[in-house]
């Protein structure tokens, strides 16, 4: 193997060691790293600082530990998940022409949001989103859409222990609705979309200012669950699983 086939065989062994659930959600270490990969600990710092500088790995300055970073997040939104956003696209746009509101397509990346796809109106006001962006978990409502079907001990690990009350009623509810948590002035709401095997794949959000869309929340939430129903039901399709 010649040395640029050598490095790059690295780096996609780094990429794929940081997507493991735990390293998702602690990071890992250079010598975590050299263990699990077996690679020369001073190549592999190379390899690492690499990484960085392009953004596909990030370092905590405090630990020193590594996870997968923004470029990668962002290159997988437009790649990894195309059948989704490919059932999502007119759903999206159908709510947008529904409320006048920005629609956002997520899903769960460890202990966060990210956000796969949006559709926006032409108002001056609105709530986008970023494709390729990170949110908390705890206080979005896509975010406890994502995890109603989480244990106790898995929210706990998530650090989201403290939020188990209002996760326990998104699931409940089939929906989860966020009055400015998140942001001073933003109201959201939420539901999971669930793939052939019932498991939640994904969440649909319907975001706005709060003066505008606070008293629209409750008549929105049932809209919001039969989106995510209609595109749970196309990912079931025979040509597309």
């Amino acid at each position: 193997m010649n040395p640029g086939t050598a490095a790059l065989s690295r780096g996609l062994d780094v990429l794929v060691a940081l997507a493991e659930p735990e390293a998702a959600r602690a990071g890992l270490g250079v010598a975590q790293l050299t263990e699990l990969i077996g690679a020369d600990k001073s190549q592999l710092s190379r390899t690492l600082a690499t990484l960085d500088e392009q953004g596909f790995v990030t370092r905590d300055p405090d630990t020193l530990t590594y996870r997968l970073g923004w470029r990668l997040f962002s290159l997988a939104a437009r790649s990894g998940d195309a059948p989704l956003i490919a059932a999502a696209r007119p759903v999206l746009l159908a709510l947008v022409a529904e409320f006048g509101e920005s629609a956002h397509l997520s899903v769960r990346l460890g202990d966060q949001v990210l956000t796969l796809a949006t559709e926006s109106p032409i108002s001056a006001i609105h709530a986008p989103g970023r494709v390729g962006g990170l949110t908390p978990l705890a206080t979005t409502s896509a975010g406890r859409a994502l995890v109603v079907d989480l244990l106790a001990d898995e929210l706990e690990q998530l650090g989201l222990a403290s939020h188990a009350a209002a996760i326990e009623s998104a699931r409940r509810d089939g929906y989860a609705i966020v009055r400015e948590e998140f942001e001073p002035g933003l109201v959201s709401v939420a539901a999971p979309i669930r793939g052939a095997n019932d498991m939640v794949i994904g969440a649909i959000n319907v975001s706005a200012p709060s003066f505008r869309f606070e008293d629209r929340l409750d008549e929105a939430a049932p809209i919001v669950v039969e989106a995510t129903a209609a595109i749970g039901m196309t990912l079931g399709s025979p040509h597309l699983v």
